[in-house]
């Protein structure tokens, strides 16, 4: 009898987890490559941010938000790797090597205009932006304060309009 309750939990836990992967792993690769630059780079990082989240499943399931969390995690893993590459500079792909998901065009305009920015204000406008966090939400996934998030975006925002013109949307 324990040993079918032991199944039916571990079971009931997967399925959460396999819940977790699919409605995350897309988003979360889509803004580890505006942060990276690099699709491989990005699916490495969430493929690594995953399994860290997996191993800690049981305690993860029961937290508040536990995409938040694997954002986190992600984010990390992602800030601690650039640590890495700039003690020793690995070249990252070509702004101009083109994607086959989307036009060359589009990929080097977005990169550039991620790359104006510095990484902390990279990272609070993707996680707003493009993963569509609040900035409250925001706030838990990068670690400062949402005043610090809404500052970030307010300095991102305007140095993008200064550089490449144009209003926020």
């Amino acid at each position: 009898m324990a040993t079918t309750q032991a199944r039916a939990a571990a079971t009931e836990e997967r399925l959460d987890f396999d819940d977790l992967f699919r409605s995350e792993y897309p988003r979360l690769v889509s803004g580890l490559h505006l942060l990276t630059g690099s699709r491989a780079e990005a699916e490495d990082l969430a493929q690594d941010a995953l399994a860290r989240i997996y191993e800690r499943w049981s305690r993860v399931r029961s937290m508040d938000s536990p995409a938040g969390y694997l954002y986190t995690v992600a984010l990390n893993l992602a800030r601690k790797r650039a640590r890495r590459l700039r003690r020793a500079p690995v070249p990252l792909d070509p702004p101009s090597a083109p994607d086959p998901e989307e036009t060359a065009e589009r990929r080097a305009a977005i990169r550039a205009a991620l790359r104006s920015l510095s990484r902390e204000q990279r990272e609070a406008l993707v996680v707003v932006e493009w993963l569509g966090f609040s900035p409250s939400e925001a706030s838990a996934v990068l670690g400062v304060s949402a005043e610090s998030v809404r500052s970030r975006l307010h300095r991102a925002r305007s140095t993008l309009r200064s550089r490449f013109g144009g209003a926020d949307e």
